[in-house]
């Protein structure tokens, strides 16, 4: 079974093709001229992935070796993401199967993610713990098994890679963020400031506003006279930064750990990239005996082999959606259960 998956919620164009359980190919093209204007500009985002998408699609089909008339399904990233480039990929992918008259299925980039772990040789093992961290989400659920998934927390405002971009551009860094705090972090002492870790009524969820606030306080108090932050200074509240993020994430997923009775974690999301926050989940899984599932770098970002995977398990359970369905930008309230 051959599928051709399709990514474009945002800043990457990604075309996949998944041939049953062989990935045949992933292409990942990152619009990196967004740094210049300190975050993704969303018009110029859909105009980059219109012009990418064909290609990608081209190449992907030559490196698998398969003919568009082998192809036997396509899935595309419904949403949530930024209208204008979900639109692409989607409108895009179904022209494509009306074209070839094969099913069409459309996928929810979180859901994706959920189930990027899969992408690995060692899976995740029904039920498990799933965090997703991401720049525009983050998530603590419990995955029963294909299709249900339970939402046990949130964030309540900044998703953690936001926090991480937007303390970055505080610092100097510009954007992306996350591997510019973490490679400062390296050199720094994250002991050094005490930044705070908020204690929110629901135990699951999560909020990084305040240590934002924090952050931007603390320069504000230190150097408000404009003058320049050392070098040592900045490696050091990046640490100190870092590191209240990252307990807050492991914190909630520990509490979770304790009130659930799992077989495994995964921990999936662009944010999953960062080596302190996979060494303490690694720390975390190894103290309750649980077996962890951290996709590859790859499989992090946004890219579309999750999505042809998802499209897969939901094909498979006898989904199949019609070529009228829209894109959805953001979550809809309740979508988990």
């Amino acid at each position: 079974m051959n599928v051709l998956g399709i990514e474009t919620s945002c800043d990457e164009t990604s075309v996949a093709l998944l041939s049953d359980d062989n990935l045949k190919a992933n292409l990942i093209s990152s619009q990196d001229f967004h740094s210049k204007y300190g975050g993704v500009v969303p018009e110029l985002s859909s105009r980059a992935h219109l012009q990418l998408i064909k290609p990608l699609v081209d190449e992907a089909l030559s490196k698998a070796q398969v003919e568009l008339s082998g192809l036997d399904l396509i899935a595309a990233t419904a949403g949530p993401g930024l209208i204008g480039a979900l639109l692409v990929g989607l409108t895009f992918a179904k022209g494509l199967a009306f074209s070839l008259n094969v099913p069409f299925i459309a996928v929810n980039h979180i859901e994706g993610h959920i189930f990027s772990g899969f992408l690995m040789k060692d899976k995740p093992e029904f039920p498990f713990l799933a965090l997703v961290v991401s720049g525009g989400h983050t998530l603590l659920l419990y995955v029963k098994d294909v299709t249900n998934i339970v939402q046990l927390g949130t964030t309540v405002d900044d998703a953690a890679g936001e926090a991480f971009d937007k303390v970055s551009k505080m610092l100097g860094f510009g954007y992306p963020g996350g591997p510019k705090i973490q490679q400062s972090a390296y050199k720094g002492d994250e002991q050094k400031i005490s930044f705070p870790v908020a204690k929110l009524n629901n135990k699951y969820n999560f909020s990084f506003s305040g240590l934002k606030t924090a952050v931007l306080r603390y320069i504000q108090k230190n150097y408000s006279n404009g003058s320049k932050i050392p070098e040592s200074e900045i490696n050091d509240i990046s640490a100190s930064f870092q590191k209240a993020a990252v307990d807050a994430l492991i914190i909630n997923t520990e509490t979770a750990l304790i009130n659930y009775d799992v077989k495994s974690i995964s921990l999936v999301g662009g944010v999953a990239a960062n080596s302190r926050l996979r060494d303490e989940m690694l720390i975390l899984s190894k103290k309750y005996g649980k077996r962890i599932v951290i996709p590859d770098q790859e499989f992090c970002g946004d890219n579309a082999a999750m999505i042809a995977l998802r499209g897969k398990f939901l094909f498979e359970i006898g989904r199949q959606d019609k070529l009228n369905v829209n894109p959805y930008p953001s979550l809809v309230e309740g979508y988990f259960q």
